[in-house]
């Protein structure tokens, strides 16, 4: 095994590669039997889930990053602001208005 791994530059362990045919088998008999026939089904739903939850976040990730951005050749456009009316000094009063009864804190 290791003269293979060595011809081919490849790490010891990983010279078996990807299991294919009966060894694909008999690894899914062991999970069968480690984790029973009622559990794979939620195993395999929880799996799926989680693909496409990632799924989601990469599309998301690609979008925001191919958003354009604004160049600083071209103005932003300007937020429309509300306008408050403009209150001179003059029209407040100097002093604040006294306490009534009512309005005192208890």
């Amino acid at each position: 095994m290791k003269m293979i791994a060595q011809m081919f530059g490849i790490h010891p362990i990983l010279a078996f590669g990807i299991p294919s045919g009966p060894d694909l088998i008999i690894l899914l008999v062991i999970v069968l039997v480690l984790f029973g026939a009622k559990r794979l089904p939620e195993l395999a739903r929880g799996f799926g889930q989680s693909v496409n939850e990632f799924k989601k976040a990469k599309d998301e990730f690609d979008k925001e990053v191919a958003k354009p951005t604004a160049s600083p050749t071209t103005p932003a456009t300007p937020a429309i602001v509300e306008s408050t009316p403009i209150v001179s000094a003059e029209s407040q009063p100097a002093t604040p208005s006294p306490i009534k009864d009512e309005q005192k804190p208890s």
